[in-house]
């Protein structure tokens, strides 16, 4: 994946003065200054509650630039849920923790290239003990507990004890907290009643099977958003894994959290054809290329604007236009394709098409290899 350097301030997406390479589009334009600013604002917030965070690499795809600056901020751990994104920063010095539950296939790369590891499973702890002591180490684990979201974790609580007591016993690791996720895949969100009983879990197999676990991993950005909303976190949550609040100022329902920025990423699309066509096709409908049927609403001609990305690179109900007299009509593979009958704007071949981004939206960008990465250094 190939990343460009400006060093130049932010411009206007229509000042075309900034040449990247002769073929720079579709194009993220990611803001090194708001990133850094974020990464400030919440570094200063945690440390005043003693709260340590885990940057997630996974919006960026562990790009080590972007890396360097989240370290020159604050941040002294290091986090993501793919060992070929922590292997890119491997020389970077701080602690990192594979945040998805280790592969099978992976554990060595994982004890190599992470001092910690998420777990919910007796024989991956054993496998990762066993990894440890072939290299003469111990590897550091924060045992998952499922609290309702029903994505990773131990749920039931006699198999959580059951976990604990048999994975003390193992030498090549060490429990050092546990931990929970919340709202990325059933949607439950993170309330004080929950995480109070995240940290009364801990007093109590710290207190039954004689263990100094000092971590309480409260989740993600969406707990951020309950400290940001409500002002405080049960006592005793003392780490967050962070990656959409530090890049684009999201957290809960991907709402903005007051006070962060939320336009350090950005979309620039070329624009490849422009012209008045019917608003509905013209023929027999049948499937589209993704095997659904659409359904078309007749507005008369209009003014259909094409843009050269497609659905392989991101879903069009992930773009936001920064027009916004611009609707998204949808797309196909390759092409996005839009109403500009009522923009003000007289959109031209070669012309940019500029869009804000969601979170989900970002991360299928960042993705893409057909998709250029451009950082700026803007003041």
């Amino acid at each position: 994946m190939k990343f460009f350097q400006c060093n130049e301030p932010l411009k206007p997406a229509s000042d075309n003065s900034v040449v990247i390479d002769e073929y720079n589009y579709p194009r993220i334009e990611m803001n090194l200054k708001l990133i850094k600013e974020n990464v400030n604002k919440v570094v200063e917030l945690c440390e005043y509650l003693d709260i340590k965070i885990a940057a997630v690499t996974k919006l960026i795809c562990g790009n080590p630039q972007i890396v360097e600056v989240l370290v020159e901020s604050g941040i002294e751990m290091l986090s993501d849920a793919r060992i070929e994104n922590i292997k890119k920063y491997k020389h970077i010095n701080i602690p990192k923790m594979m945040i998805r539950l280790p592969m099978r296939s992976q554990v060595d790369q994982v004890v190599e290239f992470c001092n910690v590891s998420l777990v919910s499973d007796l024989e991956m702890m054993r496998l990762l003990s066993e990894s440890a002591l072939k290299r003469h180490t111990i590897h550091d684990v924060i045992v998952m507990i499922d609290m309702g979201d029903l994505r990773e974790g131990i749920f039931y609580e006699d198999n959580i004890h059951t976990t604990i007591n048999r994975a003390r016993d193992l030498s090549g690791i060490r429990i050092i907290g546990i931990g929970t996720n919340l709202s990325c895949y059933g949607g439950v969100m993170p309330t004080q009643e929950v995480l109070e009983n995240l940290v009364a879990l801990k007093e109590t197999l710290n207190n039954n099977y004689g263990l100094d676990m000092k971590i309480v991993s409260g989740g993600n950005s969406g707990t951020l958003s309950l400290l940001m909303n409500e002002g405080k976190l049960p006592k005793g949550i003392n780490q967050l894994r962070l990656g959409a609040s530090l890049f684009m100022g999201i957290g809960l329902n991907d709402e903005p959290i007051e006070g962060l920025n939320h336009n350090a990423f950005r979309l620039v699309c070329e624009v490849i054809e422009v012209k008045k066509k019917p608003s509905v096709p013209v023929g027999k409908i049948g499937l589209d290329a993704f095997g659904n049927k659409p359904v078309f609403e007749d507005k008369g001609d209009i003014v259909r604007c094409i843009c050269g990305i497609g659905k392989q690179d991101v879903s069009p109900s992930n773009l936001i236009p920064i027009d916004k007299d611009i609707v998204i009509l949808g797309g196909s593979s390759d092409h996005l394709i839009l109403d500009v009958t009522q923009s003000k704007t007289d959109y031209q071949i070669g012309d940019d098409m500029v869009f804000e981004l969601t979170y989900g939206g970002c991360l299928s960008l960042m993705t893409s290899d057909y998709v250029q990465k451009r950082l700026l250094y803007a003041e």
